[in-house]
């Protein structure tokens, strides 16, 4: 019963705290753009963990952050709930543009801020299409400095379960000479997938080393990136992969 109660104010938080904020960006972007703008939204994102550790006693660890880059960046995460996509804004020193389905405009509030960013949405049910908007915007923002970051598995993934890689990040890191960093995150030990009832803890993020694109195909890269992340799965979160 208390973790129903704290889950339902923690959506509560998100729900009315989101509701001004993007109001706010609304009423900045026509004045307001690029790296500016993407600093104030990440102050809604932090505000957001944070209403996660203290409403839900949702915390995190992070290890492998020696191994952030000072250049071009292709981010390839584990994806297990909503929470990664809230706390690598505020984890990476660089700003990120999301990869993401464009039905997510459409979302109240939430939506149309993240309508106003440097960010590259995709109709999924265009592939052809949709990745040359990949290859074209990706490109264009790598050379602004922003880091890319794209779920490799497209979608969430159940706790001690593996979805299908796809290629997209590496093919993006292949025509763009961009190292690619895989990432582990236990997210749904806490959050999990599609569960209203989120538990506290603790969320581990790991991060990998960059692995560089050069004389690998796309497939060959996101072959070593996959086999990182899972066999970091497996050591972070052994008890949901002995099931």
């Amino acid at each position: 019963m208390m973790a129903r109660l704290r889950s339902a104010a923690y959506m509560a938080w998100l729900v009315l705290s989101v509701i001004p904020y993007a109001i706010a960006v609304l009423l900045l972007a026509p004045f307001v753009r690029g790296r500016t703008l993407y600093r104030f939204c990440v102050g809604w994102v932090r505000f957001a963990l944070w209403g996660a550790e203290v409403v839900c006693g949702i915390r995190y660890r992070v290890q492998g952050l020696e191994n952030l880059p000072d250049g071009p960046l292709i981010l390839l995460p584990k994806h297990q709930s909503a929470w990664e996509t809230l706390a690598l804004p505020v984890l990476m020193p660089r700003p990120l543009s999301y990869v993401f389905k464009r039905e997510l405009l459409f979302v109240p509030f939430f939506g149309w801020a993240l309508g106003r960013l440097d960010m590259v949405h995709i109709d999924r049910k265009r592939g052809t299409e949709a990745f040359a908007r990949v290859a074209e915007q990706g490109a264009e923002l790598l050379r602004k400095g922003y880091w890319i970051i794209m779920f490799p598995e497209g979608t969430r993934t159940a706790r001690g379960r593996k979805g299908s890689y796809k290629l997209g990040g590496t093919r993006l890191a292949e025509m763009t000479d961009t190292p690619v960093l895989p990432i582990a995150i236990t997210s749904a030990r806490c959050w999990p997938r599609q569960a209203f009832i989120k538990r506290p803890g603790v969320i581990d993020v790991s991060i990998g080393r960059p692995i560089a694109p050069a004389g690998l195909s796309a497939a060959e890269l996101m072959q070593q990136v996959e086999d990182w992340i899972e066999a970091e799965m497996h050591r972070l979160d052994a008890d949901a992969y002995r099931r």
